[in-house]
């Protein structure tokens, strides 16, 4: 026989535990006594025991042995009860409320018989508290012996403070079986799923716009989340439109970033913006990722120049409200109004333009007229008003691909960064690779995440007194 714990410890709360599961938390109290028809020692959960005490707060007298064969009960313990108990792993150990200190009680993995006295429980709760200067009120004894399962019982109750825990146990409803334990985490695993999916899928609302992307939209590679920032509606509006709008899109926006970034004068580069405006493949250099960047770094004539990088503006949180019931759609001239970023203009212009003041009145919701000379510059100079006209014309509506390159920063938007500088002719081969084919899927490879442990937690364990 050996003794591992002898002397006084510390309960709070009237509890410690034996505890043998390094890496778990160890049950409440009804999971502990569950299905058990003797109290203070809970047992139904396995390779943990939950020991109640009469005092509340203060130290014990408490011993643990641990025996080769069933020791003869000492007839001058007041309360005692036996369970069986098995550890689940080698590192047992009696621990205090809090995990506050702890003893290794050096058990085998295997079955136990258990055995807990108590002497002076009533005088303890009546107590509560047992200060420093205050007499041992309640002892304890734990012990361990190998012997097969068998149900819990209650050898000897004396105390009505056994009695209650005893009557407690035996209240309680039977603990789950294996079956309807592995439902419940099957259950809880779905609940756990679903609203990890759920904040997933609300973050990408938010990044959207307010609106999921479609299949079709979320495979599409290239400067997608770059454009997502400055307008997703524009984003989703394109992705409904359809392949020959998507194309047309594609190739304004190829001719604006060559004409934004000075290279519509090159010959090679006007040819190869002919050739998609006919529906014909790209000419040399452009048919060769390779000889199309060397074509552009050897080219003397190709301007060598820097823009500030475009900020996205500053947009609210997003939510999709088109399918709210009793919503009413806007009017054209309400929804270019709601768009942000660069297509503001083009919403502006392919709304319907309001009535003219008064009779006479020159003006004009065509976009203007881009200058015969000066290709290299990143915005175009309006047309000039047509003489014998009753007003002048308003001010031209920006060009959305010099607004992208170029746009001092508005009221409300962040500040163009200076540090952070682009060559404009460098994202030409991207927006002509869009014009001239379907988008490639982007492949981006998968990381896991490092492989962690868990450590024993500090627990607090309460229940009604």
């Amino acid at each position: 026989m050996r003794r591992p714990v002898e002397g006084e410890v510390h309960v709070h709360y009237g509890q410690i535990y034996v505890e043998s599961d390094p890496d778990g938390y160890g049950p409440d109290l009804a999971e502990a006594f569950a299905g058990q028809s003797a109290g203070l020692c809970g047992a139904a959960t396995a390779g943990a025991l939950w020991l109640s005490t009469g005092l509340h707060t203060g130290e014990v007298g408490f011993t643990v042995e641990v025996h080769d064969h069933a020791p003869p009960l000492d007839e001058s313990w007041e309360d005692v009860v036996e369970v069986s108990f098995r550890p689940v792993s080698a590192d047992s150990v009696l621990m205090e409320w809090a995990g506050e200190d702890s003893w290794d009680l050096g058990l085998d993995e295997t079955d136990y018989r258990v055995r807990y006295c108590a002497t002076g429980m009533d005088r303890a709760r009546a107590a509560d508290t047992r200060g420093d200067d205050v007499p041992q009120l309640d002892c304890y004894l734990l012990q361990f012996w190998p012997a097969a399962p068998e149900p819990a019982r209650v050898v000897k109750e004396t105390s009505r403070t056994a009695a209650h825990w005893h009557g407690y146990a035996r209240d309680l409803p039977p603990p789950p079986t294996p079956a309807e334990r592995a439902e419940a985490e099957r259950r809880a695993r779905i609940a756990q799923e679903t609203a990890e999916r759920e904040r997933r899928l609300d973050r990408e609302r938010r990044l959207w716009g307010g609106r999921l992307p479609s299949d079709a939209l979320r495979a599409v590679g290239g400067n997608v989340s770059g454009l997502r920032d400055f307008d997703p509606g524009l984003l989703h509006a394109l992705d409904a439109a359809g392949p020959a709008t998507q194309r047309a899109v594609a190739l304004l926006a190829a001719r604006r970033a060559c004409e934004a970034a000075g290279l519509t004068a090159l010959d090679w580069v006007t040819e190869a913006l002919a050739e998609l405006d006919e529906g014909r493949p790209l000419p040399p250099p452009f048919d060769d990722d390779t000889r199309m960047w060397h074509a552009l770094a050897s080219d003397p004539a190709c301007p060598d120049r820097t823009v500030g990088r475009a900020i996205p503006p500053e947009r609210p949180s997003s939510q999709d409200s088109s399918s709210a019931p009793g919503t009413v759609a806007p009017s054209p001239q309400e929804a270019a109004t709601l768009v942000v970023g660069p297509a503001r203009a083009v919403a502006r212009l392919s709304s319907p333009p309001p009535a003219p003041a008064s009779e006479g009145a020159g003006q004009s919701s065509l976009p203007p007229a881009p200058a015969s000379e000066g290709a290299g510059q990143s915005s175009l100079p309006p047309a000039p008003a047509p003489e014998g006209a009753g007003q002048s014309s308003p001010p031209p509506a920006p060009d959305p691909a010099a607004a992208v390159l170029s746009s001092p920063p508005g009221p409300g938007s962040r500040p163009v960064r200076p540090a952070r500088r682009l060559r404009p002719a460098g994202s030409v081969p991207a927006h002509l690779a869009t014009a001239r084919g379907p988008p490639r899927r982007d492949r981006r490879r998968r990381t896991r995440p490092a492989p962690g442990g868990r450590g024993r937690g500090v627990r607090g364990r309460r229940h009604p007194r």
